[in-house]
């Protein structure tokens, strides 16, 4: 039975409109897929809920953010809504009475530093390296992301002296994309050099790539990709646009086709390092398209998979195991994923 049956008979997919030739070319290439382990990241971000797999009963892996909800950018495909729902840790003071009352209290692994950026970009974080210092100090097993924005080598290698495990950043292709969506007056260049600067340090280095930030158009992601193939990061985190944080009418969904052929494209220009679906995508049967194409097309871990996810894995021959923690991140609890055998 080909790969697009197997699929197309799952309960979650029965009805979806998948792309028989793309599902081919995915079963073309699964020699480099069959047997390649795969993780559901289901972090504590935001209530999540499967068919298939348990959410996070505790704050396990938390999201901070050191501006609250502010953001000076006010980028057209986001407009600061990503930053609400996080917890807000405004002075370093905030952020040490918060971790340590979640770890004393709610299992605590980690947690993820985030903010709004500046004009130009950058979010300043140097206020709260004494904190994480001293957290990584008295909680050695503690993991600690951060995302860096744009920035230098030397508030690079500040930021790795400070302990923190694994930096973030947004790789853009296009020019066009960075002045128009983004409000930025910096060129590509600048994001290369960031790439650069953190992967000069002991960080892991994951960059994300957002599929369709030109205003659902595919624009700059091959070029993305140039930069990220370039360097020796840890692993790579693709996201979806998603039009509902712009304002009506300015931003069109990314045909799932389009998703993922850019699936299978990192997965080629990337093959010996880990290429990870991230939280954010469009939901409904678009999400559902676009995850089992991710589980197709090779892609190494999935945040918040969608139903039909693990059926998919299930039928292609992926091993498949869920944890609690951010997808940039291995850590937290692990639960392999078993197939479900059918009663005699």
């Amino acid at each position: 039975m080909s790969w697009f049956d197997k699929v197309a008979a799952l309960d979650a997919l029965e009805d979806a409109p998948l792309d028989r030739a793309l599902v081919d070319e995915f079963e073309r290439a699964r020699l480099r897929v069959v047997g390649r382990d795969i993780r559901f990241s289901t972090p504590t971000f935001k209530a999540y809920s499967s068919c298939d797999m348990e959410g996070c009963g505790k704050n396990s892996f938390p999201a901070f953010s050191v501006t609250a909800g502010a953001c000076a950018l006010d980028c057209d495909h986001c407009q600061a809504k990503i930053l609400e729902p996080m917890i807000p840790a405004t002075s370093p003071e905030m952020l040490e009475r918060k971790v340590r009352a979640m770890i004393a209290t709610q299992e605590l692994q980690g947690f993820l530093l985030s903010g709004g950026s500046n004009r130009r970009n950058e979010i300043r974080y140097e206020r709260f390296y004494p904190v994480i210092e001293r957290l990584k100090r008295d909680h050695p097993r503690l993991k600690v992301a951060i995302h860096s924005a744009l920035l230098d080598a030397p508030r690079a290698r500040s930021m790795a002296a400070a302990g923190v495990d694994t930096a973030m950043m947004d790789v853009i292709g296009a020019q066009e994309t960075i002045r128009d969506v983004y409000h930025l007056e910096r060129p590509v260049a600048d994001f290369e050099a960031t790439l650069a600067a953190l992967c000069g340090t002991t960080m892991e280095v994951v960059p994300h790539i957002v599929i369709g930030l030109h205003y659902g158009r595919i624009l700059g992601e091959p070029a993305a990709l140039d930069i990220v193939a370039r360097h020796r990061v840890h692993s790579l985190v693709l996201v979806v646009i998603m039009p509902f944080y712009a304002k009506p009418g300015t931003f069109a969904t990314p045909a799932t086709g389009d998703v993922g052929r850019i699936f299978l494209e990192a997965r080629e220009r990337i093959p010996d390092r880990q290429v990870l679906l991230g939280c954010a995508r469009p939901p409904g049967m678009h999400r559902r398209v676009t995850d089992a194409y991710a589980v197709m097309a090779g892609l190494d871990g999935i945040a918040f998979p969608a139903d039909g996810a693990l059926g998919v894995a299930h039928a292609i021959g992926r091993p498949a195991a869920q944890e609690h923690a951010c997808c940039s991140m291995k850590t937290g609890r692990t639960i392999k994923l078993h197939p479900v055998r059918a009663m005699a």
